[in-house]
């Protein structure tokens, strides 16, 4: 939450000509409710099970660039659809640059009670090793800009094959 996915996600789909899709925004509009709305209704667990329906479907399509929610990994079903499925980058950030990030922040229902930071270190303890297992490639994001960001992931997935080289051959 916070390292920049949804940013660097749409920026990526462009520059390959994919389709973007964020995960959480895709399940708000099929519940007609903010995440924050349906984690009141339903619970983490709930939206869990909801969140899980959604990636196995997403991560069956072709030629997207895919977003997912920062706790997407919680669940084995989805750790492997999206290894199995596609190349997933996680964009590492710390639990301190993230906590700067998200300061002003009311839409994180995980960051709402409590002591924040506290809470963006002990999720972080939990999910970085379920995110490196997942990922193909992990990029710490330290504080560069979105667009140097972008250009981080999109120079890594072309060195690997798995993007096409940009600007092309002569």
């Amino acid at each position: 939450m916070g390292a920049g996915k949804t940013t660097v996600g749409r920026s990526l789909a462009q520059r390959a000509g994919y389709q973007f899709i964020d995960s959480d925004h895709e399940i708000e509009r099929e519940q007609g409710c903010s995440i924050a709305a349906l984690f009141s209704r339903v619970g983490e667990a709930g939206f869990r099970e909801i969140e899980a329906r959604v990636i196995d479907a997403l991560t069956q399509r072709d030629g997207i660039v895919l977003a997912t929610g920062g706790g997407a990994v919680l669940r084995p079903e989805n750790r492997q659809a999206l290894h199995e499925r596609g190349t997933v980058v996680y964009l590492r950030a710390s639990p301190d640059d993230l906590a700067h990030r998200l300061r002003h922040d009311r839409s994180r229902p995980l960051l709402q009670q409590g002591d924040a930071r506290a809470k963006l270190h002990e999720l972080f303890r939990v999910r970085d090793p379920l995110y490196r297992e997942t990922a193909h490639f992990v990029i710490d994001t330290g504080r560069p800009s979105a667009a140097l960001l972008a250009n981080m992931v999109q120079m890594q997935l072309e060195l690997a094959g798995v993007l096409p080289t940009s600007g092309g051959t002569s």
